[in-house]
């Protein structure tokens, strides 16, 4: 990892950010239940990397969202923003939900974040990470090597609740089948999503949601970017690489990763100068998705900065004609 710089981002830059997730959705949202998720991301990568470029920071990918699905991307590595100001790791995710943006499910987002360079963790070549993330009440008490039932019954506790009022999110797949069980033996209810653990360990992590935690197996780039959301709601994520196979694991151990080190919320993305910017795409418990009128659109966006502990909701109405004058994206059908 290299050496973190003491320049810190300049606050201006949070509402900078959520211009680049808005540009993203409204790209993504005219693909909404047409099943080719791929295009659909590439639309998505397109527009943010347009906006990203105008952001005033020397930014670089450290985790760009696609790999694992053989899919558009900005990749890691890449420069991004004007070239000027704060150096920056940049996460990105131009949709968060692919597959829900495809047909036309609830939950869909575009999201970014933003920390000084030097800040996110690099996850090389794994793909998937074990996960536990909850929200600022229960943040001391998880641990991701702790039983199910033990963390159920500290994050009841913490919350101050009996543990069959506590609901768990999970990614609803087969790999998950036996977890399902022990949270369902615990006591606790289980809300099963089918993709978007972003917006899952956000939503765990957010006040007067019924959500108090998400559990399983999921992205390693999406753990990072909620690392960051985490950092600015004051919940915790830990982690604990995944490899899916006997290659991977060995391929991680020469890249000289530690896979039975407990990746806390510090790790995947230090300091306080940490910026985070979501846009819905499809409606969701999170965020409303993008509402298209004849000449223009409505987004809904949240936007978050760790240092401050600052929580905004933006809603935006946008007029297509002057937006594809300087974007030359047709955001029109």
């Amino acid at each position: 990892m290299s050496e973190r710089t003491k320049e810190r981002p300049d606050r201006n830059l949070a509402m900078e950010l959520v211009r680049v997730t808005e540009a993203a959705a409204l790209a993504a949202g005219r693909w909404v239940g047409r099943g080719d998720k791929n295009t659909a991301d590439a639309a998505a990568v397109d527009a943010m990397r347009l906006m990203i470029d105008s952001v005033s920071m020397d930014g670089v990918v450290v985790i760009g969202e696609g790999e694992k699905d053989d899919a558009p991307m900005l990749f890691n590595g890449e420069q991004v923003g004007s070239g000027t100001g704060p150096q920056t790791d940049v996460a990105v995710d131009p949709i968060d939900g692919t597959t829900l943006t495809s047909v036309g499910q609830p939950n869909a987002l575009s999201v970014i974040a933003l920390a000084p360079r030097g800040a996110m963790f690099f996850p090389g070549s794994a793909m998937y990470m074990h996960k536990i993330a909850t929200g600022p009440e229960a943040a001391d008490v998880i641990d991701i090597d702790a039983p199910v039932a033990e963390n159920i019954r500290q994050v009841a506790k913490a919350k101050g609740k009996r543990p069959e009022e506590v609901a768990v999110t999970v990614l609803a797949r087969p790999r998950h089948d036996g977890l399902i069980a022990e949270i369902r033996e615990a006591g606790a209810r289980v809300l099963l999503i089918t993709d978007g653990d972003v917006a899952g360990a956000i939503v765990a992590a957010m006040p007067r949601t019924e959500v108090d935690l998400l559990l399983g197996i999921g992205g390693t780039p999406e753990g990072v970017v909620a690392a960051a959301a985490m950092k600015c709601l004051g919940g915790s994520i830990q982690g604990k690489l995944y490899p899916r196979d006997d290659d991977e694991r060995q391929l991680l151990v020469e890249e000289g990763y530690d896979l039975d080190r407990v990746l806390l919320t510090d790790d995947l993305v230090a300091g306080d100068d940490v910026f985070f910017a979501a846009t819905g795409i499809t409606d969701g418990y999170l965020l409303e998705g993008v509402a298209y009128w004849p000449d223009g659109a409505t987004t809904y966006s949240m936007v978050m900065r760790a240092r401050s502990g600052t929580i905004r909701s933006v809603k935006s109405d946008h007029r297509f004609e002057k937006l594809e004058r300087f974007s030359g994206i047709e955001y029109r059908p």
